[in-house]
């Protein structure tokens, strides 16, 4: 058995090279002599580590895994070296439409568009290109219309743990008016 002080930099470093939130699980598979629960306490320590050091990245929970990434307060310097903008930017009937598939899912096309009033196909085939919701499945209903859901794409892009978080809905709505 690998003690800590070599199984913390193994991980430290996995979360590191990823693009997208790590699973435990997948953590597992890469270091199988360790169980989910000791992988939680190590990312547990990592996290208190670099908020006790005051540094500039943070480990944090985000779609159903961990992920290093800046922290917020830095974001307007990070902002000025980027020189372009996120490549994922949402018109506001996406972004009706995405918060609809969110608070609603498993939800079908037709039953999206009784919502907004309005067609809604392509929009959906947008956020379905941008990987923000993906089909869940078929609805128990005559012609069997697919259901949508939302990512763990969807959950990275805007910052969230897992759906719980969601803000209620009566914010979506005053941000929306």
């Amino acid at each position: 058995m690998m003690s800590k002080e070599k199984t913390k930099p193994i991980i430290e470093s996995l979360l590191f090279t990823q693009d997208k939130p790590l699973t435990v699980e997948k953590i597992e598979e890469v270091i199988p002599e360790l169980e989910g629960g000791e992988i939680r306490t190590i990312i547990a320590e990592l996290m208190e580590e670099y908020r006790a050091e005051h540094r500039g990245i943070q480990v944090v929970e985000i779609a159903n895994g961990f992920q290093m990434c800046t922290k917020k307060q830095y974001e307007q310097y990070i902002q000025k070296l980027l020189t372009r903008s996120k490549s994922k930017k949402m018109s506001k009937s996406a972004l009706e439409t995405l918060s609809i598939i969110a608070y609603k899912q498993p939800i079908t096309r037709v039953e999206v568009e009784a919502l907004r009033g309005v067609e809604c196909g392509g929009v959906i085939r947008n956020l379905l290109e941008a990987r923000f919701v993906k089909i869940g499945g078929r609805k128990n209903v005559p012609g069997r219309p697919i259901l949508y859901k939302t990512t763990e794409d969807f959950l990275t892009y805007f910052g969230l743990k897992d759906l719980s978080e969601l803000p209620p809905l009566h914010e979506i709505n005053q941000v929306m008016e």
